[in-house]
């Protein structure tokens, strides 16, 4: 092959090379915000559904941003438990702020049964009024489960104490197994669940062959079969986030002076 042959090709090559290169920087460049908005929409979705607002996977774009639209957001100190209302469609980005060296929390490792080591110094909670002075509260949740971190909301009454619901909006837990924290049917057996016991201390927690006859039932959702440790995973993620570093000075707050 002579070297005109071989210059022409290794110059074809390039140009294509180019050529794809410039058409998926510009598709992701153009797809990037719907892709964002897909992802607000889903979450909003999931929330809804936690709320038992609408059914799971279920409304509209419309349908959701309207009973969206309905909810309040408050702004959490997480030392102290204090908190102020921000805008629904407030900038705040609670995963971002945990990275930054000036809005963030290294976690001792003797307490870090979520496996975050870092975490906000500030947390977004969001509220949905209801009848009277009855109000259900979301709470954001993180932790470790097998093969990745799993990040969602549990949603409790205005007790601070009894579960409405649970969501998960992001995991890579295995499908079928340690992905089955997406499935509607196990994710409804949270509600009426208990947070903390008599003495304030959260011991709600995922358990097998859980036996709804027995008075400590009330704290125990059945695990997910064949998944060891996301079950655990999801037990130390709420006992992390109802503890003293997460929400729990906030719910205390709560009890005290409604929200």
């Amino acid at each position: 092959m002579s070297k005109e042959s071989n210059l022409k090709t290794v110059m074809v090559a390039t140009g294509l090379s180019v050529v794809c290169s410039i058409a998926l920087a510009t598709a992701v460049t153009v797809l990037k915000p719907i892709q964002l908005e897909n992802q607000a929409l889903d979450k909003q979705r999931k929330i809804l559904a936690a709320l038992g607002v609408l059914e799971e996977g279920k409304g509209t774009p419309a349908q959701v941003g309207e009973e969206f639209a309905k909810l309040e957001r408050y702004l959490v100190n997480m030392e102290t438990g204090e908190y102020r209302p921000i805008d629904l469609d407030d900038r705040f980005d609670m995963r971002r702020a945990s990275k930054e060296p000036a809005t963030m929390v290294r976690i001792a490792p003797e307490n870090d049964i979520a496996g975050l080591r870092r975490m906000s110094a500030e947390s977004d909670v969001y509220v949905l009024r209801g009848e009277g002075d009855d109000a259900s509260i979301v709470l954001p949740v993180a932790g470790y489960g097998l093969w990745s971190t799993l990040y969602g909301y549990l949603v409790v009454k205005q007790d601070a104490n009894t579960v409405v619901g649970i969501t998960f909006t992001e995991h890579a837990e295995t499908p079928g197994l340690g992905g089955e924290v997406d499935n509607p049917r196990w994710k409804a057996t949270w509600a009426g669940k208990q947070v903390y016991n008599d003495a304030g201390e959260p011991v709600l927690g995922l358990h097998k062959n859980v036996d709804p006859s027995r008075d400590d039932a009330i704290y125990k959702v059945d695990a997910l079969s064949g998944a060891t440790l996301t079950s655990n995973g999801v037990s130390n993620l709420v006992k992390f986030w109802m503890g003293d570093m997460g929400f729990k000075k906030f719910l205390d707050n709560v009890r005290e002076s409604g929200v």
